[in-house]
């Protein structure tokens, strides 16, 4: 069932929201090279408390870690460890917290260091898509609108849309309905209302849309090791437009 929010709950999110948008912000001064994404972990889990937060995502469905770390060909879902980031590298963080019960999440791929031009445009172009898919939600939308606008992009510059991972509602649950596919046909699924929130996040493969699960059951990589790219913000339907709600 998708629900809508009342003030009180949207006052919340906008906390939540808030507190992950602070997380980037902090955390992206620490994406260099020799980092551990351990490190990141830590300092991201101590960020969120300090906050008056907690992690979404800790413990979520077993998940081991505080937020996901994906690194080039990790789509999603990368468990913090002892991995150096590299120059050169990319890296996704996705980062949920929970205020007082409801939850605000967002993923952003950052480079390491000096990146090639060829990661350069993927993370640029993901964000396009990510923004493109923004533009048309208001009251009335329909969720296909959003996947529409979200792979034409993708298209437009040769880019494998992950169809196997979706965007979703959010609200006192980390993941509640609809689905958001980053695929779709104008005029079709659900139909958004002013209150609802959501969460619209593109994956974009530079290569293949095909992917496939690591052995530790929670990493997803890109069939061809080709690097991918994650964007993602919770936005709350508003009468005419959108509200981002996990701004950085």
């Amino acid at each position: 069932m998708i629900t809508i929010k009342s003030e009180r709950e949207i006052e919340l999110m906008r906390k939540a929201g808030s507190i992950v948008g602070d997380t980037h912000h902090y955390l992206e001064k620490f994406i260099k090279p020799g980092i551990t994404t351990k490190e990141l972990d830590k300092l991201a889990n101590d960020y969120i408390i300090k906050s008056g937060a907690t992690p979404s995502f800790k413990n979520l469905y077993g998940f081991p870690g505080t937020i996901c770390i994906s690194i080039n060909e990790e789509v999603v879902h990368g468990i913090p460890s002892s991995r150096k980031l590299k120059e050169g590298d990319i890296v996704t963080l996705d980062i949920g917290a929970c205020y007082k019960g409801y939850h605000g999440d967002s993923a952003w791929t950052y480079p390491v260091g000096k990146i090639s031009k060829e990661k350069q445009d993927l993370l640029k172009e993901t964000e396009e898509s990510l923004f493109a898919g923004l533009a048309v939600i208001k009251d009335g939308t329909h969720v296909g609108d959003i996947g529409y606008e979200v792979s034409k992009v993708a298209d437009k510059y040769n880019l494998g849309v992950v169809k196997e991972l979706v965007g979703h509602g959010v609200g006192n649950e980390v993941h509640e309905d609809p689905d958001v596919p980053n695929y779709g046909k104008q005029g079709t699924g659900p139909i958004l209302k002013e209150g609802m929130t959501i969460a619209v996040e593109p994956m974009l493969n530079l290569g293949t849309a095909d992917i496939y699960q690591l052995d530790d059951d929670w990493t997803i990589v890109t069939a061809d090791d080709l690097p991918s790219a994650h964007f993602e913000h919770t936005i709350l339907v508003t009468k005419n437009g959108y509200e981002i709600l996990t701004k950085r």
